[in-house]
């Protein structure tokens, strides 16, 4: 497992300091990614699918967080339904999670990448039975 740093985000430090693991903002993303409309599902890794087999979700499914010297970059792995505007879905999962993240972590994300890796189409068939 990879060891990666906590963000500093405690301006007045005369109480102590407050930081945050990346996987915070992993769940938080993949939560307000979620809530978007024409997003179908997320597109995990091995590890994900065998996480959810046993019950548990992984809100942090298909999203993948970077701390860089230039600032923090997401990218997002996302299936979206048939039909919709590929663009303007994406561009409102972008601005939900900056949104998002800037209240509730008061963080400025740097880039936020969305990678449409497939559609999900509707079963036609089911509709009709």
């Amino acid at each position: 497992m990879s060891e990666q740093p906590l963000l500093d985000v405690s301006g007045d430090t005369s109480l102590g300091k407050v930081e945050i693991a990346p996987e915070v903002i992993e769940v938080i993303t993949g939560i307000a990614a979620s809530e978007v409309d024409g997003l179908s599902s997320m597109r995990g890794n091995f590890a994900t699918g065998v996480v959810e087999r046993f019950g548990k979700k992984s809100h942090s499914k298909g999203v993948k967080v970077e701390l860089t010297e230039e600032g923090i970059l997401i990218d997002l792995f996302v299936v979206l339904n048939f039909g919709v505007s590929i663009p303007q879905v994406a561009q409102k999962v972008q601005d939900n999670i900056r949104q998002t993240l800037k209240n509730m972590t008061a963080l400025e994300i740097d880039e936020i990448n969305i990678h449409v890796v497939g559609i999900q189409m509707d079963d036609e068939a089911d509709d009709n039975e």
